[in-house]
């Protein structure tokens, strides 16, 4: 673990509490993309990244414990992935926190280097793709930045929680394929091609 030299500790939350309406209702992370299920792809890329892996789902939790620690929504009711980062940074003790999303099969395994490289002076760092920012691909430090409270808006999109903090983005724009994600049956087999 921990591929990237380092002074301060970084845990890595996999957000994989959503509901995954588009697909059914099916865990998405348990299910299987290229023969494996899609939280081993993930977990492949990100755990020699950092040095704890916490999996934040709200379902499933024995079979998501066979890959890393899990943590439940602190808030029940499938709030969305802001409730989920509220509940990692609450959760993880390391002085930084990289989020990704479940349903992401390949986030890269320089996610967190790029990330890391661009922290100086700032609250978080966030991938942008070169259309639009990323806010699932972030780097917090948990020092700096608030918990967000989804009780009193559940509704509230990760990006606009974000822009209440000191930010920076990251231009990924070369590698943007890493943020395809797969939300329906047709993602799925468009990937696996």
């Amino acid at each position: 673990m921990n591929a990237v030299a380092r002074e301060a500790s970084v845990a890595a939350a996999i957000l994989a509490g959503g509901a995954a309406r588009r697909l059914g209702g099916i865990d998405k992370g348990l299910a299987l993309f290229r023969g494996r299920p899609l939280i081993a792809h993930v977990i492949a890329a990100i755990a020699p990244q950092v040095d704890a892996v916490l999996i934040v789902a709200n379902r499933h939790r024995a079979e998501y414990q066979a890959y890393a620690a899990v943590e439940s929504d602190r808030q029940a009711g499938f709030r969305g992935p802001l409730e989920g980062i509220a509940t990692a940074l609450q959760r993880c003790r390391q002085d930084w926190l990289l989020t990704v999303p479940v349903d992401c099969p390949a986030p890269g395994s320089d996610l967190l280097q790029q990330l890391w490289q661009a922290r100086a002076g700032v609250d978080l760092v966030v991938a942008h793709d070169g259309e639009r920012r990323q806010p699932l691909f972030a780097l917090y430090c948990r020092a700096r930045v608030t918990i967000p409270d989804s009780a009193a808006d559940p509704h509230r999109p990760v990006w606009a929680w974000q822009d209440t903090h000191a930010l920076r983005e990251v231009d990924f724009q070369r590698s943007a394929g890493r943020f395809v994600n797969l939300n329906t049956v047709e993602d799925f087999q468009d990937a696996a091609d």
